[in-house]
């Protein structure tokens, strides 16, 4: 539906985006990149929608100022690495190499993050498909297929058809971690549900889930904090 500019101090870009299944107008700041977006339901004017917007502009704001800085990941610039903090450089031949504090990205300075972006999408496939394999295979329960995304809301899911479906995010986090939520997501090929007995075969995977858990819980939202392409 194309964007506004709330005035103000400072002034606020929306995206507006019409919907059929919303009942209400809402907005919705992005914890990846700080974008405003307005959703406008069918039937609603946009003059509407905008005035809506107008008059939570203070809420608008205070959200955007409240959140973390977002990082635009290039040489020089240190990120977390499977729990592990390392400080990009540039390297030679072709392919990404880990040294001890470093991580050596070769090619031109300004395609750095698109290719280093791909590297990591490829290390949690890998990381992330070998794990899934080990659960299905205790639990004597095969997956149809692994897929990738980047959601803010969920590190995994689990489709009634058997997809598990991860945020690539994760080859940030501590292997352990990563393990934690694979184990849960193939749990849930056994119990579609959080009921008690899922947790118990989750515990059976994972004993340690509980810890790996409160670490997503009280750090998993700083991974979203670094962006790999503009």
């Amino acid at each position: 539906m194309g964007r506004h500019v709330l005035l103000g101090n400072p002034p606020v870009e929306l995206r507006l985006r019409r919907s059929h299944r919303a009942r209400r107008i809402s907005l919705r700041v992005s914890g990846l990149d700080g974008r405003v977006t307005l959703t406008v339901p069918r039937g609603v004017a946009v003059t509407e929608a905008l005035e809506f917007a107008r008059s939570k502009g203070d809420w608008l704001r205070a959200q955007m100022l409240g959140q973390a800085d977002t990082v635009l990941v290039g040489c020089g610039v240190p990120f977390p690495l499977e729990g592990q903090v390392v400080r990009i450089a540039q390297g030679t031949g072709r392919r990404i190499v880990a040294d001890g504090p470093q991580l050596l990205v070769p090619g031109p300075a300004d395609t750095i993050p698109a290719r280093l972006h791909a590297w990591l999408k490829a290390c949690a496939r890998d990381r992330l498909a070998a794990a899934s394999d080990h659960y299905a295979a205790r639990l004597g329960r095969p997956y149809t297929r692994l897929t990738l995304r980047d959601t803010r809301s969920r590190w995994g899911s689990c489709s009634a058809a058997g997809t598990l479906s991860y945020s690539w995010r994760l080859i940030l986090a501590p292997p352990e971690v990563l393990d934690y939520v694979a184990a849960h997501e193939v749990a849930h090929l056994a119990e579609m549900n959080h009921s008690p007995a899922f947790w118990s075969i989750v515990a059976e995977l994972r004993p340690d889930y509980a810890v790996r858990r409160d670490w997503l819980r009280r750090e998993g939202a700083a991974l979203h904090r670094y962006r790999f392409c503009d």
